[in-house]
C-alpha cells in the first residue's frame, strides 16, 4: 500500500515514519510536510536512503498541489498529521490554525474522495473535550465524551473531527479519527513542556510554571501513540473515533520535579507564572475502546518513558541547540544542494 504521511516532519509524524518505514517494507510512505517553523528535516533526514520512503515538501492548504499529488501517487491511505498545535501561539494568533487545522482538513479529504482513497485518518487530542475537574478521578474522556473545547487550538481540532464525520456520512469517505492524551518522546520541538524544561535546566535558567503546576495531564509515550494510530489505520472500522491514553496522569509540577531530579538539577530552577487563559485543568483518557476492539497496548510506563526520553535530548544536544538558534530551517535545503553537488 502506498501511504500519505502529512505532518511527518514534525514531532509525531516524524517518530511515526521511524516506526513504520523500518517495520513494513513492502509498503511506500510519502512523507509531506511544508517545513514551517516547527516542521524539522533532521528528523527525518536519515529516511532517505529508504527504498520504500520519500520526502515531498508542500501545504495541506495548497489546494492545486494536492490535487496534482494525489492524481501523480495515487494513494491508498491518507494519516493527516499536519497541524498547527501550541496552544499558546493559538491563544495569540488564532487564523492560522483555522487555515491549517481545518481547510487544510478539507481539502485532503476533498483529494481522497476524488482519488479514491481507502482510508483517511484524522489524528485529533483530548483537548477537544474541554477539561476535567482536579477532584473527580473517576472521571475520564470516552469517545462518546460532548466535545467542549477551550482554546482555538482545540476548536480547530474539534472542528476538523466534525468535518471529517461528516465527509464520512455525506459523502461515504472512509475515516477514523484518533484522539490522543499528551505525547512526549524524541524530536518534541522545544516550546512543549518537558522539552523546554530539560532545554532550559540544561543551561541553569528559570521554568516557567503556569499557575500553581497543579494542572494534570494524561502522557503517552509517542511511541505507544503512534502504534495505535497504526492499529486504527489498519484494522479500525470506518467511521469509529478512538481514544489513545496512556494511563499516566500526572500534574506539570510531578512531571518538571521529575525531570529534575532525573538531571541532578535543583527544583530552584522552578518559577510559577500567570496562568494560561482558559488553562483547563485535567485531561484523562479512556482507552478501553481501542484495547478491546484493536488489542491496543502500551509499552511504557510513564517513569520509563520520561528516562528514555530525558536520556535521549541529554544525548542530543547539537538537536535542540540547531533549533534553539534556528539553524535546523536550513537543513532541507543543505540536503538538495548536497544531492546536487554529489
Amino acid at each position: 500500500m502506498k501511504f500519505l504521511v502529512t505532518g511527518g516532519a514534525g514531532f509525531i509524524g516524524s517518530n511515526y515514519l521511524h516506526y513504520v518505514v523500518n517495520k513494513y517494507k513492502d509498503d511506500y510512505f510519502v512523507c509531506l510536510d511544508a517545513l514551517t517553523y516547527a516542521g524539522n528535516y533532521n528528523n527525518i533526514k536519515d529516511l532517505e536512503d529508504k527504498k520504500n520512503y520519500k520526502f515531498v515538501k508542500g501545504d495541506i492548504t495548497d489546494r492545486k498541489f494536492i490535487d496534482q499529488l494525489f492524481k501523480t501517487e495515487k494513494f491508498d491511505i491518507v494519516i493527516n498529521f499536519a497541524a498547527e498545535s501550541h496552544v499558546d501561539n493559538s491563544i495569540k494568533n488564532p487564523g492560522i490554525f483555522l487555515t491549517t487545522n481545518i481547510i487544510g482538513t478539507q481539502i485532503l479529504m476533498d483529494a481522497s474522495l476524488k482519488y479514491n482513497v481507502n482510508r483517511y485518518h484524522q489524528v485529533s487530542t483530548d483537548e477537544v473535550y474541554g477539561d476535567l475537574p482536579l477532584d473527580r478521578p473517576d472521571l475520564l474522556f470516552t469517545e462518546e465524551t460532548p466535545i467542549h473545547t477551550s482554546s482555538p487550538y482545540s476548536s480547530s481540532k474539534a472542528s476538523a473531527d466534525l468535518l471529517v464525520g461528516a465527509y464520512h456520512r455525506t459523502y461515504g469517505l472512509p475515516t477514523t479519527i484518533s484522539r490522543c492524551s499528551n505525547n512526549y518522546g524524541p524530536y518534541q520541538f522545544p516550546e512543549k513542556l518537558i522539552p523546554v524544561v530539560i532545554s532550559k535546566a540544561l543551561k541553569n535558567e528559570k521554568i516557567p510554571i503556569y499557575g500553581t503546576g497543579e494542572n494534570i495531564r494524561d502522557w503517552i509515550h509517542v511511541l505507544d501513540h503512534n502504534i495505535g494510530v497504526d492499529l486504527i489505520v489498519r484494522n479500525g472500522k470506518d467511521g469509529e473515533i478512538y481514544n489513545l491514553g496512556g494511563h499516566s496522569e500526572r500534574s506539570n509540577l510531578e512531571v518538571v520535579k521529575l525531570i529534575l531530579k532525573q538531571m541532578g538539577k535543583s527544583e530552584n530552577l522552578i518559577e510559577f507564572v500567570s496562568d494560561r487563559k482558559g488553562h483547563d485543568l485535567r485531561y484523562a483518557i479512556d482507552s478501553t475502546k481501542i484495547e478491546q476492539e484493536l488489542g491496543f497496548k502500551r509499552t511504557y510506563n510513564f517513569e520509563q518513558g520520561i528516562k528514555e526520553t530525558v536520556d535521549w535530548y541529554l544525548n542530543n544536544t547539537d538537536w535542540i541547540n540547531n533549533i534553539l538558534s534556528g539553524e535546523y530551517r536550513f537543513a532541507y535545503q543543505a540536503q538538495n544542494d548536497s544531492k546536487i553537488n554529489s
